[in-house]
């Protein structure tokens, strides 16, 4: 299964300088096609209107919409897909969602990596792939290395520090796509940056 672009962007509210919804109508307008609802820290009727609301948004542009750990969520608002932690389980989660469903896996390391490829998922995200100001402490970033490893094992999102000036390497080591959460989040604004980075 091919993922749906070569950018994905990671939702995080508390970072952004204005409602969520708007920002990621800024993305989308910019040629974001992939969006991944992460803020898990949200009571589940208010992530669940949020989750209706961009899958609106994301399906206006022709665009898809990861949820973040929510297999339940990710059925009920139609979602592309689902994120799972790495130690979630992918078949329940493709039994749930369908064959046509985009599961993702996080993975911190080329064991979890092998794992999310075993269990069935279409891809992972490996982090941190470079240092990143939105998790300091987050694992020591593995680089550039561990991430032409990991792409040879499975489609990677290469995820963790990643801008306009560290996209163009993770691609060229062989990442499918990368994500985004913090360099887009807290911009004064992402007509320019969506297009740079992607």
């Amino acid at each position: 299964m091919s993922l749906p672009a070569r950018l994905l962007i990671v939702t995080d509210r508390h970072g952004c300088p204005e409602p969520l919804e708007t920002r990621v109508a800024a993305c989308l307008a910019a040629g974001a096609r992939w969006i991944w609802l992460r803020d898990r820290d949200l009571p589940g009727p208010e992530r669940a209107a949020l989750a209706e609301a961009l899958a609106g948004q994301v399906a206006r542009a022709g665009g898809a919409l990861t949820i973040g750990r929510d297999v339940e969520l990710a059925a009920r608002v139609g979602a592309a897909g689902v994120q799972l932690g790495a130690a979630a389980d992918v078949a329940a989660a493709r039994a749930r969602l369908g064959r046509g469903a985009l599961l993702g896996v996080s993975a911190h390391s080329l064991a979890e990596v092998r794992a999310a490829r075993e269990a069935g998922a279409d891809y992972a995200t490996l982090s941190p792939i470079f240092l990143t100001a939105s998790k300091p402490g987050y694992g020591p970033a593995l680089g550039l290395d561990v991430l032409r490893e990991a792409a040879a094992l499975m489609p990677i999102v290469a995820l963790g520090g990643i801008d306009a000036g560290t996209a163009l390497s993770c691609c060229e080591v062989g990442a499918a796509a990368v994500a985004v959460m913090g360099v887009v989040m807290r911009a004064p604004e992402v007509g320019a940056l969506i297009p740079a980075l992607a």
